[in-house]
């Protein structure tokens, strides 16, 4: 049977493993990366639309949440969105900033793909896909495994392999399993920057908005964001949606303005005023989608010219597009879930090297760990820093 022996074994050929991989093998360590899928950086390859949002240029601590809001912040500042960002130039990868501080490719996001698998063959590491890997076990010198492959062993395992989002392409609980097998912790894990979905009463109602998009503040607890969303068939999704959810829980509500930073009262009295013909649906318009001030109107029960519209009604009707609360039923789930919520404890983890603390030579990075970004670039910024982190270290 074939048995190997590396300084560092990496499992999980994405985003963080493969960057850690890379560091580690330009420090001079011997390093194998493992994954079970046939191609290396899948969800790099899916992410932003195929063009990669690779970081945000505006991360920070605040844009993470985890039980330990302090643990990401030594990662972060040792390698930063614009340590990358040099990375990303030096190759020669062209790109631009979409909107609040989002950067994405020019092209394919593959070629950030290119840039790790080849940067790690460069760094002379070496990278297995299609391996399962059927058992791991502490030795004096460090662990074994066993793969599909045949048994490797190293002096400093690291564990990169994810959450559980987007099960279709092959992620799993594969890292909380292997902490819990080492004595490590793992906090309550749920779906995170996913669309939320309501009970039938209430998409009955809203069904005639399915497709429908506009910008909105959407809140939840504390946590709000201004972002466009979008009317599903099943409830609500787009970038203010997704980003809510990672706060929301199950029976609460989220409120949403559909008009942040006017006064919607104001504008139906002054168009009372001037054009007391008009329907109070036609002023929203201005400001929605004609299907959706539809809706509003109705819903608040105000109908007819404006000049026939009390003041009571306006507010009414105001009150509706600023503070539309809802209390969604749940959410799609890990299915199309971007990322997952919870993970390894960071109790029992290092913040500098990411070492399990009570495990000399075993680490985790990644989203397998309980820090998890906004949408926009943040959590392939936790990839880079964290995988960075590791690689000093392994």
């Amino acid at each position: 049977m074939n048995h190997r022996r590396f300084d560092v074994i990496v499992l999980g050929a994405g985003a963080a493993g493969l960057f850690c991989a890379i560091e580690a093998g330009r420090r001079g360590r011997s390093v194998l990366v493992v994954d079970h899928a046939r191609a290396p950086g899948e969800k790099i390859r899916i992410s932003g639309g195929g063009r990669c949002n690779f970081t945000n240029i505006d991360a920070a601590p605040a844009n993470y949440l985890s039980a330990n809001p302090h643990f990401c912040i030594s990662a972060l500042k040792r390698f930063t969105a614009a340590d990358f960002i040099a990375r990303v130039d030096a190759r020669g990868i062209a790109w631009h900033e979409k909107t609040l501080g989002q950067l994405f490719c020019d092209g394919s996001a593959t070629q950030i793909v290119s840039m790790l698998t080849d940067d790690l063959a460069d760094a002379g590491g070496t990278l297995e896909l299609s391996t399962i890997v059927e058992d791991i076990a502490r030795t004096n010198a460090g662990f074994e495994l066993r793969l599909s492959t045949g048994t490797v062993a190293c002096s400093s395992l690291v564990v990169a392999t994810g959450g559980k989002s987007i099960p279709k392409m092959g992620a799993t609980g594969f890292a909380y399993r292997v902490a819990e097998q080492f004595g490590l912790g793992v906090t309550e894990t749920r779906p995170g920057l996913v669309p939320l979905t309501f009970e039938p009463n209430l998409l009955e109602r809203i069904r005639p908005l399915a497709g429908v998009s506009t910008s909105a503040r959407v809140t939840c607890g504390k946590a709000a964001f201004d972002e466009a969303l979008l009317f599903t068939h099943r409830g609500l999704s787009g970038p203010a949606i997704l980003q809510v959810s990672s706060y929301w829980r199950e029976g609460e509500a989220i409120e949403i303005d559909l008009a942040p930073g006017r006064d919607q009262f104001d504008e139906l009295r002054e168009a009372r005023q001037s054009a007391g013909r008009q329907e109070a649906q036609t002023v929203l318009a201005r400001v929605l989608p004609k299907a959706l001030a539809q809706f509003l109107t109705a819903e608040a029960a105000v109908s007819g010219p404006l000049a026939e519209i009390n003041d009571a009604a306006l507010r009414r009707l105001s009150d509706a597009m600023h503070g539309w609360r809802i209390k969604p039923s749940g959410s799609e789930g890990y299915r199309t879930a971007e990322v997952t919520l919870g993970g390894i404890d960071t109790a029992g983890i290092d913040q500098k090297t990411m070492a399990a603390k009570i495990v000399p030579g075993l680490y985790f990075i990644g989203e397998a760990i309980d820090v998890t970004g906004w949408l926009g670039g943040y959590n392939f910024q936790w990839a880079w820093s964290s995988g960075w982190a590791a690689g000093q270290a392994a």
